[in-house]
C-alpha cells in the first residue's frame, strides 16, 4: 500500500474477536498490528487520499456523505487470495450499499492516488506470513457466520507497511449518536 490515508470501518463486538483469533493464528504480527477492520479504500478501487490532506478537507469532502449514508450491514464471502499475491482477505460484495459509498468517495473531489486493483471490500486475515500448504488450506476454507455492520468511516494515516493513525472518525446516517 502506498503511503497516505486510507479509509476503513473497524470491526465491533464479538465479530472483531473472531477475526482477531483468525489473524492470531494465522498472522501474529497482523493481529499486532492493526486492529481488524473493513477496508473501503486505498488499496483497491482508489488509492490513498495524498498524506498531506488536511483533516479539514477530509471533513468537509466526507462528512455529508457519511451523513447521507446510512449503516449497513453486509455478509463475507468466503477468504481469497489478494490479487496474485499470499495476501489472503475476507472480502465482501464490490456491489450494493458498500460500492454506492465508494463511488460518492471516489467523487467526492478529494485527490487520491490511482488504484493498483479493481475495487475489492476486504478484511485482511493474513499479511506478513507466508502460509503452509496446510494454513493455506484451512484458513481459505473458514468462513464467518454472521455479518459485518459498517456503522462509520474512519480515515487513517499510513505509518509503514500497515501501521497507521487515525486523523478523523464519522458516523454513517442522518442521526447520529
Amino acid at each position: 500500500m502506498k503511503s497516505g490515508i486510507i479509509l476503513i470501518s473497524e470491526l465491533h463486538g464479538d465479530l472483531r474477536e473472531q477475526v482477531l483469533e483468525i489473524q492470531r493464528r494465522f498472522d501474529p504480527k497482523l493481529a499486532k498490528t492493526q486492529a481488524p477492520h473493513v477496508t473501503i479504500t486505498g488499496s483497491s478501487g482508489m488509492g490513498p487520499f495524498p498524506a498531506r490532506t488536511s483533516k479539514s478537507a477530509l471533513r468537509e469532502a466526507l462528512e455529508p456523505i457519511a451523513r447521507l449514508t446510512e449503516p449497513m450491514t453486509l455478509p463475507f464471502l468466503p477468504p481469497m487470495r489478494f490479487m496474485q499475491s499470499n495476501v489472503v482477505v475476507l472480502p465482501l460484495d464490490p456491489n450494493g450499499p458498500l460500492r454506492a459509498l465508494h463511488e460518492r468517495i471516489k467523487k467526492s473531489g478529494l485527490r487520491y492516488e490511482p488504484a493498483r486493483f479493481t475495487y475489492t471490500p476486504h478484511v485482511t486475515l493474513s499479511f506478513f506470513r507466508e502460509l503452509s500448504h496446510s494454513d493455506e488450506k484451512a484458513l481459505l476454507s473458514l468462513r464467518i457466520k454472521g455479518p459485518v455492520l459498517v456503522d462509520h468511516i474512519a480515515a487513517h494515516k499510513t505509518v509503514g507497511l500497515v501501521n497507521t493513525t487515525e486523523v478523523l472518525r464519522l458516523p454513517l446516517g442522518a442521526n447520529p449518536a
